[in-house]
């Protein structure tokens, strides 16, 4: 992983899409950054769009589309996209997402063998406003458990014919052929006209943890927060560059490089600190 500062003047100044993470990408400790808040706000001021691509359920993504200066938003690992057209908030649902009352049954199930057989493991407490997955907290709040116990938790899942990811505090759990990839190329074509075949030259992705992978894989222009530093070991396809600072700031840091090599946004970028 390079540092995100010797990504080139050309290479930034053809990025018009920043497609990110949101847990422990913009946030830390749980809250938003107003760093990372701010990032957004200016990046969307000089003409780049910010698209969330998250594991967070569709209750927040609501909230998100709606009062974030975003151009859409992705939700529980790909399974929608939110966005407004004429103030109207609109759905994208992948067409491999499975809402069936067999696979909630199958998902419900396989999360209780993991109660059982995992101590300490517990639902996330946003799993109220999920529509498609299950997702269960191992760092999110007290006991906090390590990753070697997450792995445990995506092996059971994955013995019962389930696909799971490894968040930065969750692990997500659902049934059905889509990913934060698949979905992400998706709204791009399909709600800003950017075909797979143009999408390396314009988009970059920004994420923190395993399950953002397959975007580090798909995307020419992909960063790491330097908190991703964590997983480094781990990640057969780790992001191409990283930042010095962690978390919202991290995501900060990109704004302004990304912003530095635009004429007449050189003044409103700012070192993260």
């Amino acid at each position: 992983m390079r540092s995100i500062g010797e990504l080139s003047l050309g290479d930034a100044t053809r990025i018009e899409f920043v497609l990110c993470d949101i847990d422990d990408t913009l946030t830390r400790n749980n809250l938003l950054e107003p760093e990372a808040f701010e990032a957004i706000w200016r990046l969307k001021r000089h003409g780049i769009t910010v698209v969330p691509v998250t594991g967070r359920p569709a209750g927040w993504c609501d909230m998100i589309i709606r009062q974030w200066p975003v151009g859409a938003v992705v939700g529980e690992n790909g399974a929608f996209a939110f966005y407004l057209a004429e103030g109207v908030r609109c759905e994208l649902v992948h067409p491999g997402v499975r809402g069936d009352p067999e696979a909630r049954d199958t998902l419900a199930k396989a999360a209780d063998e993991v109660y059982r057989r995992v101590p300490g493991t517990r639902p996330a407490m946003d799993q109220f406003c999920r529509r498609y997955d299950v997702a269960v907290d191992f760092r999110e709040q007290p006991p906090y458990l390590g990753f070697e116990t997450a792995e445990e938790i995506r092996r059971i899942f994955e013995e019962r014919g389930v696909t799971a990811k490894i968040s930065s505090i969750h692990v997500n759990a659902w049934l059905g052929a889509y990913d934060k990839r698949e979905m992400s190329q998706l709204v791009l074509e399909r709600l800003f006209g950017v075909e797979a075949e143009e999408a390396p030259e314009r988009v970059l992705f920004c994420g923190d943890s395993p399950n953002d992978e397959p975007m580090f894989r798909a995307f020419r222009y992909s960063c790491g927060v330097a908190n991703i530093r964590e997983f480094a070991g781990s990640l057969e396809y780790p992001p191409c560059f990283v930042t010095d600072a962690g978390h919202g700031r991290g995501f900060a840091e990109l704004a302004d490089v990304l912003l530095g090599a635009r004429p007449g946004a050189t003044g409103d970028a700012r070192d993260p600190g």
